[in-house]
């Protein structure tokens, strides 16, 4: 196989093109859009302690959460960019109540939905710790005017996914069915450029990452059972592992994909149905980790199965190194 490291991602999207010859380019330039956007936020995110961007805005979101200025501030930028680009009918974000019909004329008859949290992991941004943008991009099933039932697709519809995680260096990971790769933004040329070819994510990994906190509020005993079995001793199976939570989806899944590890986020007395969101989270870091080797479930049933039906909708989720997740669900009652 052709050795791509070092290749820039728009040449790689490019060069991917010809896997969806139905496409006509545009989800290339659908996927160039996004990384722009990701380029834009990235500047702000690294100069968010010389402006007046950090901190709260004053006001909540959609999911009565307090809204971040950065967070306010990304979701300006892809919805600028998408809009821009001319490649998608519709877009949702997490951060806003209903979807978005991009009237434009350029737009009219574009093919693809796309669905974003334009900043995971908001907690972080005040003390300079990992956050990311999440990317979820589907085929229009409309005809005519674009409705809700073009964003309430399954996981399983998905026709691309990503996330760019913003640390101590950027990157870009994505993918539209056939593998996943990783691209690190080189700040002076200002261009990503392929460091993680074809990921592959452990079967097994010694990383488990939940929120321990809250321990005594997860409804299923199961979980309280696994999280012991993962701090046990036993020699032979490597156990003890290593607890690593960072607060950020992007971040810990990232840090998993590579290493090999299991990030849970269960049904708790405060958030009965979970918490994370399945359209802006959920499905797209399933899309991705199933693509490396891993898997992703609620806990019973795979999670790119679930029919959407709401804009913000929640489930708990299970997702990793595929003999982790299966382990976990031997722990949970069925």
């Amino acid at each position: 196989m052709q050795d791509l490291r070092g290749i820039t991602y728009d040449e790689f999207v490019i060069l991917k093109q010809k896997d969806f010859p139905q496409a006509e380019g545009d989800l290339s330039k659908l996927l160039r859009d996004i990384g722009l956007a990701a380029k834009v936020i990235n500047r702000e995110v690294n100069k968010a302690g010389l402006v007046d961007i950090l901190g709260m805005t004053g006001s909540r979101n959609v999911q009565g959460e307090e809204v971040q200025k950065l967070d306010e501030y990304a979701n300006e930028q892809m919805i600028k960019y998408l809009r821009a680009g001319g490649q998608c009918c519709v877009m949702a974000s997490e951060e806003e109540e209903d979807f978005i019909h991009v009237e434009d004329d350029h737009a009219v008859n574009a093919k693809y939905v796309v669905l974003f949290d334009p900043l995971d992991g908001s907690s972080n941004i005040d003390v300079n710790a990992s956050i990311g943008t999440i990317f979820s991009i589907y085929e229009r099933i409309s005809v005519g005017v674009p409705s809700i039932e073009d964003v309430l697709q399954a996981g399983n519809k998905q026709v691309a996914a990503g996330y760019v995680i913003y640390g101590s260096s950027t990157i870009l990971v994505y993918t539209s069915g056939n593998g996943v790769n990783g691209f690190t933004l080189d700040p002076t040329i200002g261009e990503y450029c392929l460091s993680h070819p074809n990921i592959k994510t452990p079967e097994n990994g010694k990383i488990y990452s939940i929120n321990e906190g809250e321990y005594n509020n997860w409804l299923d005993q199961g979980v309280r059972d696994y999280v012991n079995y993962c701090k046990e001793n036993n020699v032979e199976e490597k156990r003890p592992y290593s607890a690593r939570y960072i607060g950020s989806m992007v971040a810990d899944l990232h840090r998993n994909l590579i290493k090999g590890g299991i990030f849970i986020y269960p049904s708790t007395t405060k958030a009965t149905k979970g918490k994370l969101r399945l359209l802006y989270e959920c499905n797209p870091m399933a899309f991705l980790v199933e693509q490396a080797g891993g898997l992703a479930n609620d806990g019973k049933n795979r999670i790119m199965d679930a029919k959407p039906n709401e804009l913000h909708q929640r489930i708990p989720i299970f997702i990793g190194s595929k003999n982790m997740v299966i382990k976990a669900n031997e722990f949970l009652v069925q």
